[in-house]
């Protein structure tokens, strides 16, 4: 037995986990922390005053509440309608199904340019959509949250709907064969079970949100201190040649970002644990 365990592990053609750890150490940081090192390296270049002066500028808080008010926003209604796409296109037979299932993933295939071109042209004044409403959409914060929404629902159904394909609906059928209602089976069965990926999906979209720039900047207008994301304020730096500002703004948006995702993979993990036991 030994020996055959021996010869299976000398000829396997998967590497060890040596090897594979080591290779995807190398990757990420080739990928991930040397990229990243590299932006707190060249802000740590600057002194203190000039980094807050340049972090706590008003145009770039303006930018701040912008860009995180907008990303959390599209993240909350992705998560509540993301849901129930996902319910449907599980649960439900209807025709043009797989037209729909498919729909859900032009997002992701999209290119961001095109995607704000087209949302810009839907939501103007004159637009398709935009002449019918009574406020404006486009060049205003509002057009904004639009396209962060846009980009961001496929991470929320696409998280949550292999878990549902996945539930079985014994577990429905069993609640209400003890008195529970809809509501009731809902809360106390489904709910728990799908919060770790509903969790999972908003916290991709808003992840994604936060670091999108070509759906945003056709329709924003980018107006300082009206409708103008960091992100650009971040380009606009570069092409000013003030690569410390654009490296400091970066950096507190990698930081805020890490902390807000940090808490959110900890209420991931609490809900594991609670529906573990």
């Amino acid at each position: 037995m030994l020996l055959r365990k021996a010869l299976l592990k000398r000829h396997s053609v998967l590497p060890g986990f040596d090897l594979a750890l080591g290779f995807t150490l190398l990757y990420l940081s080739f990928i991930v922390l040397i990229p990243l090192s590299a932006a707190f390296l060249k802000t740590a270049t600057m002194t203190w005053p000039a980094f807050w002066e340049t972090v706590t500028a008003p145009r770039v808080l303006a930018s701040y509440r912008l860009t995180f008010g907008a990303s959390l926003g599209g993240a909350l209604v992705n998560a509540v309608f993301g849901l129930i796409v996902a319910w449907v296109l599980v649960r439900y037979d209807f025709p043009a199904k797989r037209f729909i299932d498919a729909l859900v993933d032009l997002p992701f295939a999209l290119p961001t340019a095109v995607a704000g071109i087209a949302l810009t042209a839907l939501y103007a004044q004159n637009g398709w959509i935009g002449q019918f409403l009574p406020f404006k959409v486009s060049f205003t914060p509002l057009g904004v949250f639009v396209a962060l929404t846009f980009i961001g629902l496929p991470f929320v159904v696409r998280t949550v709907q292999p878990v549902l394909e996945d539930l079985h609906k014994e577990f429905e059928e069993a609640a209400a064969t003890l008195g529970a209602n809809r509501w009731q089976t809902f809360r106390l069965v489904i709910f728990p079970i799908l919060a770790p990926a509903l969790l999972t999906g908003f916290a991709l979209a808003f992840a994604r949100a936060l670091g999108e720039y070509g759906s945003v900047i056709f329709i924003a207008g980018n107006m300082p201190m009206v409708s103008e994301i960091t992100p650009l304020l971040i380009i606009t730096k570069l092409e000013q040649y003030d690569v410390q500002g654009a490296t400091a703004i970066a950096v507190v948006m990698l930081v805020a970002a890490f902390i807000l995702l940090l808490g959110i993979n900890a209420l991931q993990g609490w809900a594991r644990r609670r529906q573990g036991r």
